[in-house]
């Protein structure tokens, strides 16, 4: 695919490092206002979740009609799907890439090895997906394997059996949209738990696994029934509706649907968020590890895009995740700094004649759902 800017290889990889390690210096250090922009997210998160079940409250305590109740209803499965997004995103993705842990006098729950470690997995990040194994899963093999094989996130090689798949292509249009709707606990948490299964394999020299296990009678099934999916399905699906058996049963069955309704505003919005970040036919692949520090960040970029970015509110919609760019530059920095840093990184972009894709969320999922079905490839760059 023939473009406007400069080849790989033609990349001055040393002076690129060098301009990109100047932002750190050019930023200064993570402090009080960017731990204060941190919880003003979080409060933003809470109170949508809060603002969800008050909603599920008022229309069961006063026993709305149906029509009033589905309508309000179908707000509060919104709101409590953007808090859940809101959690994961917006709070424990910061800090559980220590974003935060040299802020002066921070609380320890948002370091990286206090936030969610534990039992706290329950107050600061209950989900499908296992924290410490997401970590492993997202901040190591995703980050540093960025477009290789080793990427655990590569959307490409990851849906190749569709590619294949002899059926019509509606069938995988269809196919993708249900996924969609249901990914966090049908791929996330498998595969982040598949993942750090095979960091062990790896220490005990032992072949890695391809294959999810998915069977409550394996031991990896086992471990994901038991730790990772139950868990999450017994409290949000059984414990919190019958918190409103006083209403009636059939309150606690409206509840029930409120609360999958929910569930599958949260899956959608985080697949239309997350995945099209490195997954379409202007994304770079790459066949080798990275060298030097140089051609690591230039991978960041050449295989990253972001969204529309703006206001806070506008961000945290996407969950900060409109800055991909510059969070692949520099994980470890907290969401304010991304703010900060995107028109220096825009810059040199263009010193460097680097293409700095910057679209549309929509465009870009569609272009995701295109490679997705086997109608589009990303760009390779191979035995560099």
């Amino acid at each position: 695919m023939a473009h406007k800017y400069a080849n790989y290889e033609d990349v001055d990889q040393q002076q690129l490092q060098q301009d990109i390690d100047e932002i750190k210096s050019s930023l200064g250090a993570v402090g009080e206002e960017d731990y204060q922009h941190l919880l003003k997210l979080e409060r933003w998160g809470r109170g949508a979740t809060l603002s969800g079940f008050f909603l599920i409250f008022l229309i069961t305590f006063f026993n709305i009609s149906s029509f009033g109740f589905w309508i309000i209803g179908l707000i509060a499965a919104v709101l409590i799907g953007v808090g859940n997004v809101g959690r994961w995103a917006n709070v424990a993705h910061p800090v559980l890439h220590g974003a935060y842990d040299k802020v002066p006098n921070i609380p320890e729950k948002y370091k990286k090895d206090v936030f969610a470690s534990g039992n706290r997995r329950w107050i600061d990040w209950f989900d499908w997906i296992k924290p410490d194994a997401w970590v492993f899963e997202h901040n190591i093999m995703h980050h540093y394997h960025l477009g290789e094989d080793d990427d655990p996130d590569n959307v490409e090689r990851n849906m190749t059996w569709l590619h294949e798949a002899k059926i019509p292509m509606f069938m995988k249009y269809g196919f993708v949209y249900i996924f969609a709707a249901f990914w966090k606990f049908t791929y996330y948490a498998p595969n982040t738990l598949r993942i750090l299964e095979n960091k062990e394999r790896r220490r005990r020299k032992e072949p890695e696994t391809l294959e999810y296990e998915v069977s409550p009678f394996t031991k990896n099934g086992a471990i994901l029934w038991k730790e990772y999916l139950l868990p999450y399905a017994i409290f949000h699906f059984i414990v919190l509706p019958l918190l409103f058996l006083p209403f009636g049963f059939a309150a606690v069955l409206n509840v029930l649907v409120i609360l999958l309704i929910a569930e599958i505003v949260a899956n959608m919005h985080s697949f239309l968020v997350i995945v099209p970040n490195h997954s379409a036919e202007d994304i770079y692949q790459f066949s080798t590890p990275h060298k030097t520090q140089g051609e690591y960040y230039l991978r960041q970029i050449m295989g990253s895009v972001n969204y529309d970015t703006g206001t806070d509110l506008i961000d945290f919609a996407h969950g900060f995740l409109n800055y991909q760019i510059e969070h692949h530059l520099f994980p470890n920095m907290p969401h304010s700094f991304y703010q900060k840093m995107q028109p220096i990184v825009k810059d040199i972009c263009k010193k460097h004649n680097l293409e700095y894709r910057q679209e549309s969320v929509f465009k870009r999922i569609g272009m995701t759902v295109e490679l997705m079905v086997g109608n589009s490839k990303v760009l390779r760059v191979d035995g560099i």
